[in-house]
């Protein structure tokens, strides 16, 4: 007992600080994919007009889609590799440029066109509801956060891992539902200058996280040395 418990005690505490670590990243690189904050100029511009109950539904349902789409990709991820025949490397170099891509132009303040366009902005203010298509998808649920959803389960060897990943798709969608319901106090609040610095921040913390998927795939493929 003496002999082996100080080992199990560092095991268990090793695996810990794992868990924690990985739910942070997840979190961290799907809430800063998503960056509901970035989505409350074009979200104010899209339900310009509506009452606050709708544009509260409007935002519920933009949370929503974001969410099953995402968990629908985390699900789906395995079997799309398997189906295409893409091995976990190759999608994370992928996935690494496309988050860096997005994160550059959010050091700039600015949603990146991976994210949304300038017309799906415009259609989205003529149409009725817009809470699906364009808010939901592809303004909250784009190309990187699902990307970095589908390399986040690819790195995911145990279902604590893959539960943190669950877990941190539910926890962005609630917040985007929070930031977008009460988009027009947080704009009063923030003001535009406050926001912009939020988005900087961002960005900068989502490059690091570009690199380090990049930085995953050359290890994985052999050409960085383990460190």
């Amino acid at each position: 007992m003496d002999m082996y418990g100080p080992t199990n005690t560092a095991l268990h505490e090793l695996q810990n600080s794992t868990y924690v670590r990985f739910s942070l990243l997840a979190f961290s690189s799907i809430f800063f994919l998503v960056d509901p904050f970035a989505a409350i100029g074009s979200f104010l511009s899209i339900t310009s007009g509506a009452d606050p109950q709708r544009r509260k539904r409007m935002a519920f349902k933009a949370a929503l889609t974001c969410f099953i789409v995402l968990t629908s990709f985390a699900i789906a991820g395995q079997f799309i590799f398997s189906l295409f025949g893409i091995k976990l490397p190759a999608f994370e170099i992928a996935g690494g440029l496309i988050l860096l891509l997005i994160g550059i132009d959010m050091l700039e303040a600015k949603r990146s066109p991976t994210q949304e366009s300038s017309d799906e902005t415009i259609e989205g203010a003529s149409k009725e509801d817009a809470g699906i298509v364009p808010l939901g998808i592809p303004m909250l649920a784009g190309p990187g956060a699902i990307s970095s959803v589908m390399v986040l389960v690819g790195q995911a060897p145990n279902k604590w891992q893959m539960s943190a990943v669950f877990s941190a798709i539910a926890i962005t969608a609630v917040a985007s539902y929070g930031v977008l319901s009460g988009a027009d106090k947080l704009r009063r609040v923030l003001g535009e200058t406050g926001i912009r610095i939020l988005v900087r921040i961002m960005g900068l913390l989502l490059v690091a996280l570009a690199v380090q998927f990049f930085v995953n795939g050359l290890t994985d493929l052999g050409v960085i040395g383990r460190q």
